[in-house]
């Protein structure tokens, strides 16, 4: 499920762009939630994921320009799509990495477009995340973000580099299918991000943040080759 975002302080245009992206996604058989905020300061209140977001430039208060560069300061990641009456505001929209820009009033084949770009975006940005399910709750988790990987009592814990970790329930064998070749199972209960690897000796792995991770016997020659391997191809 992507979840999305659109920021108007005009119901009618809110509306209308929450319309078009239902029947977008509606048409790839994807699963969205939508949320509607109708100012910047509102958004900038939102805590929670927005995988896509929609955002007026010209509105009261915090203008939209504002808004995204104090959500990208706050890490925000996301695609974001500005919605102007102003043409000319595209240069600026470059400072805040804006993916794309409509102009108002919206055209249905500009948006197609715009959405068809961010959807094959999209379908190429999943390859290299993870999409960790808890509960209700999904979040989307990049692979380069993770340090590694540990199971203990059925539960995955994802330790990132933010230094945060993230758990939920799951097995491990079906995690590392998920996984590409920067990972390597390197004992039955860690995975390891190659790509964080600082060093290896006597069995153990020494990880970016000064986790020591155990690598089996039974993993340790296959081990030295992963890494020789991994190194080339880097």
């Amino acid at each position: 499920m992507l979840h999305i975002a659109i920021c108007d302080d005009e119901k009618y245009m809110s509306d209308k762009i929450k319309a078009m992206v239902s029947d977008f996604f509606c048409r790839k058989n994807v699963g969205i939630a939508v949320c509607q905020f109708s100012n910047g300061e509102e958004l900038l209140r939102y805590n929670k994921q927005i995988d896509i977001l929609f955002l007026d430039i010209q509105m009261k208060g915090i203008n939209g320009m504002e808004t995204a560069k104090r959500l990208r300061q706050k890490q925000f990641k996301g695609f974001l799509v500005f919605i102007t009456i102003l043409a000319e505001m595209v240069f600026q929209s470059f400072e805040v990495q804006a993916y794309d820009y409509l102009v108002k009033p919206l055209n249905e084949k500009h948006f197609d477009r715009t959405m068809e770009r961010i959807f094959t975006s999209v379908q190429s940005f999943s390859r290299a995340n993870l999409l960790v399910q808890k509960g209700y709750e999904s979040r989307i988790v990049s692979f380069d973000d993770i340090i590694f990987c540990e199971i203990i009592n059925r539960k995955i814990y994802l330790h990132l580099i933010s230094s945060e970790v993230i758990d939920f329930y799951g097995k491990i064998g079906e995690l590392e299918k998920k996984f590409d070749n920067r990972f390597f199972k390197c004992h039955r209960s860690f995975l390891i991000n190659l790509k964080y690897l600082k060093s290896y000796k006597n069995g153990t792995a020494y990880m970016e943040g000064g986790s020591r991770i155990p690598v089996s016997r039974l993993r340790g020659r296959e081990f030295s080759d992963v890494i020789l391997q991994y190194m080339k191809n880097i």
